[in-house]
């Protein structure tokens, strides 16, 4: 009888493990279901888009949200800063931009906004930008590269074309122009 209550013991203890185990093994699925979750969800404010399957394309590229942030954002501080200073129109242009995307005053993406409305970007985030959307842009659909074309050189459009030309009608400065133009090339 002893060897039986012993039995039972160990088979408690083998189940307990087991099944410890498996919760474990639940638990952690479980949280990386959420995490993924919360960045789709998250990827959907930045993006903007109806169709699920660009969001879900975006994930398994691995693309996130603040990556798609700054490939949204970077153009807007580059069009605007183009000829040398940032216009008070252009400023409110870009800070519209970024609250459609769910840049909220306070946050890390608004911060390093700010500073790039007060201090012109270096080349070199110029550059990183442009080897990263081309490299975006190469895994994506024809229909994704259509929108990510017409959504970013659109929106620098609208930054460069906010600070007016003559009599309020926009205008677009050639400096300006020539961002535009390279935007274009880099997403064609």
């Amino acid at each position: 009888m002893k060897d039986e209550h012993l039995f039972k013991k160990e088979a408690k203890d083998l189940e307990e493990k087991f099944f410890a185990k498996q919760n474990e093994r639940l638990l952690r699925e479980l949280r990386e279901k959420a995490k993924v979750e919360e960045k789709r969800k998250a990827l959907q404010a930045v993006v903007k888009v109806k169709d699920p399957t660009i969001i879900e394309h975006l994930l398994e590229l691995g693309v996130g949200p603040e990556s798609i942030l700054a490939v949204a954002l970077v153009p807007l501080a580059a069009v605007s800063w183009a000829d040398g200073s940032l216009d008070d129109k252009e400023r409110k242009a870009i800070l519209n931009a970024a609250s459609e995307r769910g840049v909220k005053p306070g946050s890390a993406n608004y911060t390093m906004l700010e500073v790039w409305l007060k201090q012109k970007p270096g080349p070199a985030l110029m550059d990183a930008w442009k080897k990263y959307a081309r490299g975006i842009y190469e895994q994506l659909t024809e229909e994704e590269r259509v929108l990510m074309r017409v959504s970013i050189v659109g929106r620098a459009r609208e930054v460069a074309e906010a600070a007016g030309g003559l009599l309020g009608v926009a205008s677009v400065s050639p400096k300006e122009k020539a961002v535009l133009e390279e935007l274009e090339k880099v997403l064609s």
